[in-house]
């Protein structure tokens, strides 16, 4: 056996996955994999139900589009008493914040396609 089908093997093992007894077999030691465990996420199901919100409303997804930010916005220091306090931007303290970007997107998308409207206001 050449270097290159050697190589070869231990790369498809490595990248298919092959079970560890088959791979004893052939002399081939690949790391122990992972365990899969599973985490509970509080947030899931308001998740799901930002998601399932349904856009089917020209004033309620111009609303949207109007409340829900285009980016992230800028970390900013406010100045209050002599104090400075410090906000770090939105997206790292919003956990749903992935969800709300998808709800904008969704409702500028049916104001393009179903109503035919320009939405470079919004963008």
């Amino acid at each position: 056996m050449n270097v290159s089908q050697y190589t070869t093997k231990i790369l498809l093992t490595s990248w298919v996955g092959i079970d560890q007894a088959i791979a004893s077999d052939k002399n081939i030691k690949l790391r122990p994999q992972p365990e899969n465990k599973t985490k509970f996420d509080m947030l899931q199901p308001l998740r799901q139900q930002v998601n399932k919100i349904n856009i089917c409303n020209r004033t309620f997804a111009h609303r949207l589009c109007k409340l829900i930010p285009a980016q992230c916005p800028f970390e900013r220091d406010l100045k209050l008493f002599g104090r400075t306090l410090h906000i770090p931007p939105m997206c790292k303290l919003n956990p749903l914040y992935e969800e709300v970007v998808g709800l904008r997107f969704r409702a500028l998308c049916y104001l393009a396609d179903e109503c035919g409207e320009d939405i470079t206001s919004y963008c």
